[in-house]
């Protein structure tokens, strides 16, 4: 049996409103106020109305479409060539092709609820993947209220209404910090801005591996470095320079990782003989560091797959559950071997 199709008439009638400002809204067309543009998206999207003969943003002979946004990050440059970024948008987009769908980045970095709300309403993809919750937490659970079409890369959050997929930060932080610890390390720093939900995770893991070998946590060895080589490397000199002992490094992430090994061998020292050091995410860029970096590995094929399902196969944000992806120790030589 053949299904009637949404017509423009349609949405129109059960809009109120023209059919000429029916398809300037569904354009996005600036004569069309942004509440109107938002109420006229979320009726399309009910109603399964099948735009895609008028969108050229979408291309032809996709199933479907997915927008991907990088929200302002505590701690890190919202940059689409970070490496970080960079692989976990290559998940995404493999995960998409084998199911004919389409992607796009967007230009807009939300900082609000209301650039949130403006975003969703307006779009014209089924979904979006927002890499990053940052301090947008509060905000995505009001969205969650009424909007299911997203999904977010980051921590679980208590309280949490909406649906992230990320890896298990709390554990991967002990990995790494309990792996020093087993190579005898006894003045471990931790680098990495705690304001970021994941990384206070990361931070959590590295003290309850402290507290579980009886090591007394102290505030000296921590800093917080952002996720850039120059502020890790400053970090660390930082340290040096005021003659605290350091003989192990755990990194928030790899770029960090790498930015205190600079740091480290110009100050006269060796890695991993005097001091060890493990990052996190297990970028491409850790295999050919010098000295390859030890890290804790997130699958980022495995987020791309997840988010793609999630946010395409469920109906509401009430169906889909948020998902923690295991870490792995990757030992390299910055440890030693």
């Amino acid at each position: 049996m053949v299904r009637n199709r949404t017509r423009l008439q349609d949405l129109a009638k059960l809009a109120g409103v023209s059919t000429a400002t029916i398809s300037r809204a569904l354009n996005d067309n600036p004569n069309v106020n942004q509440e109107t543009k938002r109420r006229i998206w979320r009726l399309a999207q009910e109603q399964n109305y099948s735009f895609r003969p008028s969108m050229p943003a979408i291309l032809s002979g996709a199933g479907s479409k997915i927008v991907i946004v990088i929200p302002m990050q505590t701690g890190r440059d919202a940059k689409t060539s970070d490496p970080f970024y960079l692989e976990l948008i290559g998940g995404v987009a493999e995960a998409a092709r084998e199911i004919k769908c389409d992607i796009a980045i967007s230009h807009l970095a939300p900082q609000n609820y209301e650039d949130l709300t403006g975003l969703v309403g307006t779009n014209r993809a089924d979904g979006i993947i927002f890499l990053g919750q940052s301090f947008l937490h509060d905000r995505f659970n009001r969205l969650a209220e009424d909007e299911g079409r997203f999904v977010v890369w980051g921590a679980e959050l208590p309280g949490q209404k909406y649906c992230s997929v990320g890896s298990d930060n709390i554990r991967g932080g002990a990995k790494a910090t309990s792996h020093l610890i087993r190579l005898g390390r006894k003045r471990i720093a931790f680098l990495g801005d705690q304001e970021g939900p994941e990384i206070y995770q990361r931070f959590q893991g590295y003290s309850q591996a402290l507290e579980a070998a009886k090591i007394p946590f102290d505030e000296a060895l921590v800093s917080p470095a952002h996720f850039e080589l120059e502020s890790a490397e400053a970090a660390v000199d930082a340290m040096l320079a005021r003659g605290i002992d350091v003989d192990g490094i755990f990194a928030a992430s790899d770029l960090i990782a790498v930015g205190a090994i600079r740091a480290i061998k110009r100050s006269g020292r060796r890695v991993p003989q005097d001091v060890s050091v493990v990052g996190y995410d297990n970028i491409k860029l850790a295999r050919y560091n010098s000295p390859p970096l030890t890290t804790i590995s997130q699958d980022m094929a495995k987020a791309g797959r997840l988010m793609v399902s999630k946010l395409l196969n469920a109906s509401d944000v009430a169906a889909i559950h948020s998902e923690r992806l295991p870490t792995e120790l990757i030992v390299r030589e910055s440890c030693g071997l």
